[in-house]
Order: C-alpha cells, then structure tokens, then sequence
C-alpha cells in the first residue's frame, strides 16, 4: 500500500512534467498543441562524477508530423545528481496496481526519457529546469527512489514494503527541508527577469547599441557584450551577406550557471530585401563552427534603438550575427511522391513521383537567380560563351541520405527564349525587388552588353537547351548530354532527372557550343555571382579639409552615396576610383604614400589602415591627414600623397582569437586602385617681436597714414576704380594690391593710395595734386574735405 501510494504521488509529478515539456515543444510557430505528442529522441547523457554535481547540455529533437514542417531543436538544460534516473520505477505493472492513467503515464515518461543503465544501489535525484512558452523559468524538483531489488513474490513484499517506505519517508523529509531552506532567495532571483540593453564604443565614435539581452537581472550582472567587427571576414561564407555587427557575448564569472534559454536582439539592418533572401541570426564558437537560428521576431523601436532587431532564444554564448542568405526550404518526400514548389519562386517545381524512394527522404531547396546583366557581361569577358542566350536560377537541391532515384524525377524550370530589350529591362527590376543578386549588375558595360546580347537572337524555336549539373563527389560541374530539356510554353522549360544532382543550371543557346566552353562560363558565372562592382570614394569636409572618409561602395549606389554626402558636408576631390571586383567579406588594405600620412585618432600616424567589405553594411573610415614634409612639395600650393589599395581575400585570413591576421605579407603587390591625395597649404603667420615694428615719430607722416584711411573708407567701389585709372598708377601694380588684400576694397584703396605717395618726390604738394584727381571723378565734396582736414590738422578715427 505504501509502495502504491509513493508510486501514485509520482505519477502525479511525471504527468506535470509531461505537460511543461510539450508547452517546451509548443514555443515553435509551426508546432501546434496537437502536435506535441511527437516522440522526443537523441538525448545524449554525460557520466557524472562521483562528488558534485555537473551541467550537461543536451539536445531534443521534435519531429513534426506535418510533412511541410521543417525539423526543429530545441535544447534542454538537465543538472543531474550522481545517477541517472530509472525508469523501472513506473515501469512494474506486474508488482503494482495503479489504475490506467497512471500506468500510461509512466509509460509516456518512460518514451520521453529513455534509461539505458541498469538498477543503482542509491536514491536518485533528478533537477530539471524547463521553461514555458511566456519564457517564465520555474524549477521542478522531483524526488524519485527505487530499492535495491524487485519485489518478486506475494508472500515477501509485505516485509520489504514497510522498510522501502520508511526511508522513502525519511528521504523526502530531509530533501523537502533543505529545498525550502536553500532555494528560497534563489527562485525569487531567478524569476526577476529583466531586459539589458548593452553599449560598446566603436574607435572613437559616440557608443552604440550591441545587443539586448532578457534573462534573470543577476545573470546580466555577469554577461559582457563587445562588437568584434574585425572577425566579419571569418563570420560571413558562400553567398551570406552581414546586416549587423558581430557581438561577442561572455560570462565574466565561469563558475555561474547560467538558466538557459535566455533571450538575445540584435539590431540589424538590411537595405535589400526579397522573396529569395532570408533574415538568420548565426551563432559561432571560438572556433567558428557555425549554426543558425530562425528569428522569433524582427521589431522595431526597441530601448533608444529606432531600427529593426532580430530576437532568438540561445542555449549557450559565443558569437552572434546578423546575416542575409538564401531562402531554404525543406520537404519530406514520402513513398506516394511529392510535387515541390518552393514560396521564393513558383515558376520552380520537382515532381516527384511515387515510389521514387523507398523510404521518407528530407530534401532542402534553394534557388538563386541569375541577373541577365551578369550573363551579358561575362559574355563579353568569354569569347567562346557568347552563343549564351539566357540562363534558368541556380537550384540547389540537398538530400540528407544518399537514396538513388528509382524513378526519373520532372524538373520545370524558368528560363527565358532570348532578353531582348523590353525583356531585359523587366527582368532587371524584377530581380531588384525580388533579390539581392541586383547588386551585381555591372553598369560600365551594361549598354555594350545589351547590344551585343541583341544582335544576333537566333531562331527561337532551332535554338538548343542545355543542362549543366555539380556533384561534391566529382568536384566539378559537366554537362548532361543524355537529358533532354524541352522548352515548354511561358518560358518555361522542363526536362527529367535520374539523379541526384547537388546544383544544376539550364543554359538557353543561339548555337550548339562544346561541354569544356559551357563549364567554364557556369565557374565564371557562378563566381561572378559571389562578386560586386564596388569603387572608393574618398572626400574632404568643407570646413576642416585634413578631416577625409573614405567608403567602398558598389557602383550601382555611387551617385545616392555622393549625394549623402554632401548632406553631411562632405565633397571632393578626387574623383571615384576606377571600378573593381570584391567579394563579401574580402578586407581592402589602405596604405598612404607620398607627402601625406593619415591616423584615425590623431596621434598614430604612418600606420595602414583596414576596410572589410560588406555590401549591405557601407564600409566608411574617417581619418585626419596630415603632411609629412612641411616644406616638401615647394613648387605646388598643396602638399601631394596617393593611397594606394590592396585587396586581401578573406581566404588569406586567419583568427587568432581576437582580430584578424594576413597570412603573407607579399600578397599585396599589385593594387586594385590608387587615390590621388591633396592637402593645402597653410598660411604661416609670423610675429614679428614688438621692438622690430617700424613706429612713425613724425606727426606729417601720421597725418598722412590717418586722412588717406579717412579717404579710403569714403570712396565706393566705382569711385575707386575711376581714381585707380585717373592716378598715375600701372595697371599690374592695381592688380597686385588687389590681389594682396582680396576681400578688403578699402584696403586696397589704402594701400594704393600709400604707393602713389610713396612715388611722388618730396617736394611735390601732394594734397592739392590728389584733390585735383578727386574733383576729376566727381567727388569735390571729398577735395575740400581733405584741404580742410590737412590745414586743420584733424585726426579722424577709422571707423569699426
């Protein structure tokens, strides 16, 4: 009776926890109520020491039973005491009889928590910590025993049933003591759940938001965000393209527990947006093994940050981005077949027939179209690809298990007859609000290649289709002679596949063109892809021309960068450079020659400096310059330096922790561009000491200086200039003074007015010639002034 009783209050216990680990397999979108009576599979359990307790990570997988459902994963942090938990406790229908409920609990618990060790010797202990879907963490503490050895025969168990109870009871009594007593200020912690918005300083910018983190408030005491922007280069791969900073987020003291899941935000931006891109949050560890997150939410407004955050729940810390990547969908083909339509482009569709395997197979799609600028392009790079009408998008196509077709599989695929210039420009702004390959486009050569795409579009109907397939195993695409691709109507075409093929293409024609040719424009084509036309923009502020930034931007949004910035008081010289090719993630090396140095605080200068290029992300550097030589470059009114860029592949760079290391220094030879550089001289002022300035003691002489400032500050702009002609004065010295004292007119007067003084002998009167020169361009009202002011010996002060 007592055994019944413990083993009925335990039931009671495993029911409660069955129903918060399905709320833990509801928090998906996809995976309703209903759905959660899914079988949780692959837990993975660590050996436990024998003093002590150890925190195992592990991972539940949820199979959906809808077929569109992509597999999801959620984890799970067990704190296990020395044994594991024993499922004979629930699982003896023989030796007890509960009523039904409670034996299919225990079977349901015995499904979800699978024991593989045999029956131990001590009571056992079990710690979990769940968390609901409202991410509330409550802590649920189990206490479950069993005996030594099963109760075997009626007529013995009366004896055993009475001791097992007994020390059930004691056990429970001291574990139920010590929980109340220890975890009381602990539960009250852990369930203060607060939001933290995290700052870090950026070189020597205003700090900016990082991350926002949501987890008890005395776990936030301890986490530490910092914006790692040096490792981008090793973060990014295949055709990913960063939209946010890379956080690196830590623990500062290693021994606290952290209850995971907790709640990271990550702002973010992406200027491209389309059907055949997604939004991923990817987390990597110290040795950047990468995995990726579907975000919960994408919000706005949050804290003192006006942009967009991508939300995730993490079971661990290390290192966050944002990333932009193609779509991928995933599909359960089953033995009665499967038609895919993918929701990026529905023009794209795999028939799979029944009996096409032998068991379900998960297959993962992606498509990547393809610009028809970039195949124009690279068909004036390739002489030999220039028969290339038109392409069909890239599919990727991943089956998990290696399972051979038993039956063909039909494949449609777009792929249009010939992009004649209506056609082109259609595609063009389809692919711009629908992908982010638009960013490709090269416009250089964009109006030759329309024109040279246009002149001979062939026959239609004589033109041949041309499928080109990539196996890993083969390391290398080939062309499919055996296939044959039928052009069906809408500009679609169709042909069947009998194998697995990782990446295939269809190339539309003007003419039969060999195997070799068309695989090395697909290598070309393929890489083009990865690739964008970028060129750097180096520009000086107005009113502090030694302060410059300088940006790598792609060439399609060179004039809107120009126009920022010149909002942002900004302008040029020099011109753009020259256009480039450059890959995301690839770092552009920046090195100053010449008679100008840079340093981006002010101090360090004669450095090089670093721009990794991120096509959504604008890669901008501000720098004050300065010259190296004061006295170099005497010949020109600037001082003159070029800057000269290298580009390092991000294949060249390796990780060392915490920044980012060249592989050779040599590599760097040949630069992709230069840019001129110029800096004007500064106007040097020299103080003269006070006993070295010439003082006039003679009182004719100051007379003189005061009526000819009087006279200067009377006279307008055409009386001057009519004075200027009537006096005997050369027209290059007028134009010498004017050039000594640009903006001032009545220093100009003044300081002719002094040279023809200075001409004239002493004994000539010079206040009745230079009246007579006044009475000559209408002003007697300023001669008599001046006769009187001379006779009277008056001083008039200048005016302000």
């Amino acid at each position: 009776m007592k055994i019944n009783e413990y083993l009925g209050s335990t039931a009671t216990l495993l029911k409660k926890e069955e129903k918060e680990m399905c709320n833990l397999c509801g928090m998906h979108d996809e995976c309703t109520p209903l759905q959660t009576k899914s079988a949780i599979h692959d837990i993975k359990a660590a050996d436990i020491a024998a003093r002590g307790q150890q925190n195992v990570i592990e991972t539940a997988t949820v199979s959906p039973t809808n077929e569109e459902q992509s597999p999801y994963t959620n984890q799970v942090q067990l704190k296990k005491n020395k044994a594991h938990m024993s499922s004979e406790l629930v699982g003896k229908k023989n030796n007890t009889s509960l009523n039904g409920d409670v034996t299919e609990q225990g079977e349901s618990q015995n499904k979800m928590f699978p024991d593989n060790d045999e029956n131990e010797d001590d009571e056992q202990t079990v710690h979990m910590t769940v968390e609901n879907i409202n991410g509330n963490r409550e802590e649920m503490h189990d206490l479950i025993q069993t005996t030594e050895r099963e109760i075997q025969g009626t007529s013995e168990s009366q004896r055993e049933e009475i001791t097992t109870s007994s020390i059930t009871r004691d056990i429970s009594s001291k574990y139920q003591n010590n929980l109340l007593s220890n975890d009381s200020e602990s539960l009250k912690q852990k369930n203060n759940i607060m939001e933290k918005e995290y700052f870090d300083l950026l070189s020597d910018t205003s700090p900016q938001v990082s991350c926002y983190i949501t987890a008890p408030s005395y776990i936030l005491q301890h986490l530490e965000c910092r914006i790692v922007n040096s490792m981008s280069s090793l973060i990014v791969s295949d055709s990913e393209e960063l939209v946010s900073n890379v956080i690196a987020v830590e623990c500062s003291d290693m021994e606290k527990k952290i209850p995971f899941p907790i709640c990271i935000a990550i702002p973010f931006t992406a200027r491209y947006k389309g059907n055949y891109r997604d939004i991923m949050v990817k987390m990597s560890d110290i040795n950047l093994q990468s995995s990726y997150l579907t975000p919960n939410s994408l919000e706005g407004m949050r804290g003192s940050y006006k942009g967009t955050c991508a939300e995730v729940k993490v079971y661990k810390l290390g290192i966050f981005s944002v990333v932009s990547c193609l779509k991928k969908e995933s599909f359960t083909v089953t033995k009665k077949g499967l038609t895919l339509k993918p929701s990026m482009d529905s023009r794209v569709s795999l028939n799979y027939p029944p009996g096409v395997f032998s068991s379900p197979v998960l297959v993962q799609l992606k498509v990547q179209p393809v610009d028809p600028s970039l195949v124009a392009y690279l068909k004036t790079q390739q002489d030999t690809s220039y028969p290339v009408v038109s392409t069909s998008p890239l599919i990727h196509v991943k089956h998990p298990s290696i399972h051979p077709f038993q039956k063909p599989v039909t494949v449609f695929l777009p792929c249009a007859p010939h992009p004649d210039k209506k056609t082109l420009g259609s595609e063009i702004d389809h692919k711009r609000t629908a992908s982010a390959t638009t960013n490709r486009i090269i416009p250089l050569y964009l109006n030759r290649t329309k024109s040279a795409s246009l002149r001979k579009p062939g026959n239609n109907t004589c033109e041949p289709l041309k499928l080109l397939g990539f196996r890993s195993r083969d390391g290398d695409w080939f062309g499919l002679d055996d296939v044959v691709v039928r052009n069906m109507q809408s500009g679609l075409v169709a042909f069947e596949l009998c194998e697995h093929l990782e990446r295939f293409v269809v190339l539309h024609l003007s003419s039969n063109v060999e195997n070799s040719h068309l695989v090395s424009f697909v290598k070309a084509l393929e890489e083009a892809m990865l690739s964008t036309t970028a060129c750097a923009v180096l520009c000086h502020q107005k009113d502090n021309p030694r302060r410059v930034v300088i940006l790598v931007v792609p060439s399609k949004d060179l004039s809107q960068v120009l126009r920022g910035l010149r909002l942002e008081a900004f302008s040029g010289p020099p011109e753009p450079s020259r256009p480039f090719q450059v890959k995301e993630g690839d770092q552009l090396l920046l090195r100053f020659t010449g008679n100008i140095f840079a340093s981006s605080n002010g101090k360090d200068y004669e450095k090089d400096y670093k721009l990794i290029f991120h096509l959504q992300r604008k890669p901008r550097l501000e720098l004050q310059i300065k010259e190296v030589d004061e006295f170099g470059n005497y010949s020109c009114p600037h001082y003159k330096g070029t800057i000269v860029i290298y580009k390092i592949p991000k294949e060249k760079v390796v990780h060392n922790l915490d920044q980012s290391l060249i592989l050779d220094e040599n590599h760097h030879h040949l630069p992709i561009c230069k840019l001129p550089l110029k800096l004007a001289k500064h106007k040097k002022l020299i103080n003269r000491p006070q006993s070295t300035k010439t003082i006039s003691t003679d009182p004719v002489g100051a007379l003189w200086d005061n009526l000819l400032h009087w006279l200067a500050e009377e006279l307008s702009e055409e009386n001057a200039t009519r004075l200027f002609s009537s006096l005997p004065v050369r027209r290059s010295t007028v134009e010498l003074l004017r050039l000594k004292s640009p903006g001032d007119l009545t220093e100009q007067i003044h300081e002719l007015l002094c040279f023809w003084k200075k001409s004239l002998p002493k004994s000539t009167d010079k206040v009745r010639l230079l009246a007579r020169h006044l009475r000559q361009i209408g002003r007697r009202d300023l001669a008599e002034e001046l006769k009187f002011k001379w006779e009277q010996k008056v001083f008039t002060e200048p005016q302000q």
